[in-house]
């Protein structure tokens, strides 16, 4: 009976899961399921939407066991999961870009290379979770994920145009922030 992760490989883990056993399914979830958290986290803003994204991205990994080739990383494939699950989460919501009625226009500050340095991933997580939603999600997408705005018009269904504006807000907005360290 299986007890850690450390003591069987990825490719062991990978072999029970693809056969439905559910304590390698166990181990394969908590070996990512924090770093996935995170990136949950970054779309959803909010815990328990994170946390409901987490779970119906790991049934789809689970579901789709059978379909990782290999290609690449199994964290890569997972995460790709969890990304497209996050949008599925976002679009359902019907509050993909909602722009606010009054549109701020922030003067881009000049950010300081040592303040950049300073901050801790865990303060930058905070400021990105502070971000409108539409900005957040396209913010994530477009700088985290490495989409276009081409892609990411596709998937919200919104225009190249929206994209490339939320993403500037959410840019203009940061370096607000970061600045005033």
């Amino acid at each position: 009976m299986p007890e850690s992760v450390n003591t069987y490989s990825e490719e062991e883990i990978l072999k029970g899961c693809q056969q439905g056993e559910r304590l390698y399914q166990e181990m394969l979830y908590r070996q990512f399921a924090t770093k996935m958290y995170g990136i949950c986290m970054s779309y959803a803003g909010e815990r328990p939407l994170a946390q409901d994204m987490l779970q119906d991205a790991f049934v789809k990994v689970f579901r789709n066991i059978l379909n990782y080739r290999g290609d690449g990383s199994l964290e890569g494939w997972i995460r790709r999961i969890v990304v497209n699950t996050a949008i599925d989460h976002i679009r359902q919501r019907k509050n993909i870009v909602k722009l606010d009625k009054e549109r701020t226009v922030l003067q881009p500050t000049h950010v300081y290379n040592d303040a950049l340095s300073n901050i801790q991933l865990k303060e930058l997580m905070n400021f990105i979770g502070k971000l409108p939603e539409g900005a957040r999600i396209v913010f994530n997408l477009f700088a985290v994920e490495g989409f276009t705005h081409k892609e990411i018009a596709e998937r919200l269904h919104i225009t190249e145009g929206t994209s490339k504006s939320q993403y500037n807000r959410a840019r203009n907005m940061l370096m607000g922030w970061l600045g005033n360290l």
